[in-house]
């Protein structure tokens, strides 16, 4: 089977692309390879106490740990490649096991990752066998997997988690490929048929590893105001350091989104058991029989992201630990089959989970120095200049480069800053052996109020940013009182840091969530039956609860009735009754908010197909625009800032038109939006009711209901609006009104800028 290159490449010189990259690499190692001697001979502060020796080492130690890491990653990333997929005659696709892990989780998230499989493609469906793996022996699991038509499997005892529920559901089947799937998984219709083709080529294929996806902002995009900025966290590693390990065939088996081979795991005895991390350790025993394992950029599955801080910061423990486990348990730099490239690659695989050591030693090592005057790096400015910010340079700009912008070195370090706190614990004492042996299950649904536990986790974090703060004012009071820039360099790091730390701090104080279900944004033909016409549109996002669309006119639907809405995809469709829950202005029209409030089974399982059967549309790289001083505004401006919701229903449509009335002749419309109409009227004195004569066959009836400020006029309740709205003839009136609005709206801004105009318009001139 042979490799072709790396899609995102396409379009762009290849040769060129690897050619600069491979140049940068080496630039960037070159530079490295001078640091570290420089470093290592004339920088350890020998001679200045046991502490200042102590720090000074402890320092070039993780420098060396992160540059051994970098110069792993950076080899993979210089020519990334994928596996051609070969061309197989569908006949001869194979029976196909498909494991759906459960321990906890709702009957709500197994309904729809098992929805999802059924609506995966093959040529003949009886050969996809679905497993419902119950480790739990839930009632309410056996009813689904009767309800769903779908194999139920459980067992008496919980010997070994989640390894144990697999290698019992191998026990139970007998197909020659097997897909595994976590709890909230939800694979999309190509994901069989776009795996098996890899096992039936030439190559001995132990796994092919699909990307965790998820549809829900993680984290770490949701708390930082900046899930329209970032991508998800856990995207670099599936999207760039697990395709680049294509290149040493040391793909992780990440334990989900998986489709592995029976023979591979029955050549080593099944899912590995006795680490809390499964996957990692059953991949390199695949790899280490000589399989060759793969790993795709294609999102063909997506979940849920953990969405409280407390089952993140225990999923990421849970990592660390399995990680530090396996690799003492099996002995990854003398294991044998492996290679020296896969045994280098999972030694930094295991070395990565040690960052928060590394964190906290880059905090505090310009603390020392600028708090309590202990010297960490003996050196002078022309040192720095010369020997640290050429690599410092080459090393950011290569990771961006070749992580194709979805990841900086800014991002790293804040990544690694928030969670340090939490993992350092673990991480040490599964070091010295002391081990966690009970498998902790990642919760995806959200845990409640963690408002303590947030608070706790704050405490190491607002203690250095103390201490950086005194280290930074320190260093400006240094700076002038000795009349030296030399102190520029420790103020730069102190900066940097406290960067960090108050990204850590706005992260730790959360977020509150507004929504039950997760929006996508998706364009998806559209049709509502309103009482005037069937309305078709696209939507402009979706979700299991509901939709929203953008109108170029005003629609009259009312908020008090059902409406039907049908949703329509070249592969599914789905009708429901849904009502209006908000209405608003936009550019470009009205944005309309629908809740569905009834739906049967069918409808709701083709509804699912269609929200979750898509590539999730969080964004796939860094924004263009992303800044430290626009991470920071923006936090302190989001957080200032008080949730207003709207409960503006009926599309509220400025007019400024002049009609007749009964009561008063000749008054100005200001704005209209069905049940309620402002208007201007020319004499102080207020009808307590107004009729108004807006066309030959079209009479407004309103009542009083309140004075709004003078300048803007009086609100009337319209009486008979149900009854013309339903016409569709008032509605085709306030479209041409408004029409008319903005074209005299439009003329009186270009009059206001044009040459010789006393007043500038300075937003139309930008």
């Amino acid at each position: 089977m042979g490799y072709k290159p790396a899609e995102r490449e396409v379009g762009y010189d290849l040769n060129f692309t690897r050619t600069r990259n491979k140049i940068l690499v080496a630039a960037t190692i070159l530079s490295s390879l001078a640091y570290i001697y420089w470093r290592i001979v004339y920088t350890l502060p020998f001679g200045h106490g046991l502490v200042a020796t102590i720090a000074g080492l402890a320092l070039l130690i993780v420098e060396l740990i992160g540059m051994f890491e970098l110069a792993v990653h950076f080899y993979n990333m210089t020519r990334i490649e994928y596996p051609d997929r070969p061309a197989v005659d569908e006949s001869k696709y194979p029976d196909v096991d498909v494991f759906i892990a459960t321990y906890n989780e709702p009957v709500s998230l197994l309904y729809k990752t098992i929805n999802g499989c059924l609506n995966m493609d093959y040529p003949d469906k009886s050969k996809v066998h679905i497993y419902l793996c119950d480790d739990s022996n839930r009632p309410e699991m056996k009813e689904l997997a009767a309800q769903m038509n779908i194999n139920y499997l459980t067992r008496t005892d919980r010997k070994h988690a989640k390894a144990g529920n697999l290698n019992n559901a191998l026990k139970h089947s007998s197909s020659p490929l097997i897909v595994t799937f976590d709890a909230d998984m939800i694979p999309r219709h190509q994901f069989l048929t776009s795996c098996v083709p890899y096992f039936l080529g030439e190559e001995k294929v132990g796994f092919v590893q699909a990307p965790q996806s998820f549809y829900n902002p993680d984290q770490f995009q949701y708390n930082l105001y900046s899930e329209n900025r970032i991508p998800n966290e856990q995207d670099y590693f599936y999207r760039d350091v697990q395709v680049g390990r294509n290149k040493t065939n040391s793909v992780i088996y990440g334990g989900t989104n998986t489709m592995l081979s029976r023979q591979a795991l029955e050549d080593i005895g099944g899912f590995f058991t006795g680490v809390i991390t499964e996957d990692f350790a059953t991949g390199i025993e695949i790899q280490a029989k000589g399989y060759t394992c793969y790993a795709t950029s294609e999102v063909l599955a997506s979940g849920l992201a953990p969405s409280d801080l407390k089952s993140l910061i225990k999923q990421r423990q849970r990592w660390a630990r399995g990680c530090i486990q396996t690799g003492r348990k099996l002995h990854i730099a003398f294991k044998k089959g492996l290679t020296l490239g896969q045994k280098l690659n999972y030694i930094s695989s295991i070395t990565y989970w040690y960052s928060g050591i590394k964190r906290l030693i880059y905090i505090m090592s310009p603390i020392l120095f600028a708090v309590f005057s202990v010297l960490v790096v003996k050196c002078t400015l022309l040192e720095i200049l010369v020997f640290w910010l050429p690599m410092y340079l080459l090393t950011n700009t290569c990771l961006k480069m070749l992580s194709h912008n979805i990841r900086t070195t800014k991002w790293t370090n804040v990544y690694e800053t928030i969670l340090f706190p939490a993992l350092l614990p673990a991480v040490i004492l599964e070091t010295f052996g002391i081990t966690q042996k009970k498998f902790a299950v990642t919760r995806k649904d959200r845990a409640g109020n963690e408002r303590k536990y947030q608070l706790t986790l704050l405490i190491p974090h607002t203690i250095l940013a103390v201490l950086s703060i005194i280290g930074i004012v320190n260093c400006v009071r240094m700076t002038f009182a000795e009349g030296s820039i030399g102190y520029i360099v420790v103020l730069f790091w102190l900066l940097i840091n406290f960067y960090n730390i108050l990204m850590s701090i706005f992260f730790m104080t959360g977020r509150k969530v507004l929504r039950n279900f997760e929006r996508t944004l998706a364009s998806v033909d559209c049709e509502i039956s309103a009482p005037a016409e069937v309305i078709k549109a696209k939507t402009h996002d979706i979700s299991e609860g509901g939709l929203s669309l953008i109108l170029e006119s005003p629609k009259y639907i009312p908020y008090d009735e059902e409406v039907h809405i049908q949703l329509s995809t070249e592969r599914d469709r789905s009708t429901f009754g849904a009502k209006v829950t908000h209405v608003t202005k936009v550019n470009g029209g009205w944005k309309y908010a629908f809740q569905i409030t009834d739906i049967d089974e069918e409808q709701q399982r083709s509804l699912l197909h269609i929200v979750y059967d898509r590539e999730p549309t969080l964004p796939q790289h860094l924004d263009q625009d992303i800044s430290t001083f626009e991470d920071i505004r923006l936090n302190f401006v989001k957080r200032g800032q008080t949730e207003l919701t709207s409960n503006r229903k009926l599309a509220r449509v400025p007019l400024q038109h002049e009609v007749d009335s009964k009561e008063w002749g000749a008054v100005k419309l200001m704005d209209f939006n069905y049940e309620y109409i402002l208007v201007e009227l020319p004499s102080e004195h207020i009808p307590s009711e107004l009729t108004l004569q807006l066309d030959n066959d079209l009479v407004l009836e309103t009542s009083f209901a309140e004075s709004i400020r003078s300048k803007q006029g009086v609100l009337y309740r319209v009486n008979n609006y149900r009854s013309l709205a339903k016409s569709g003839q008032l509605e085709e009136l306030m479209r041409q009104w408004y029409g008319q609005y903005v074209l005299e709206q439009q003329q009186r801004s270009r009059s206001k800028n044009a040459p010789g105009s006393d007043e500038f318009n300075e937003m139309l001139y930008v």
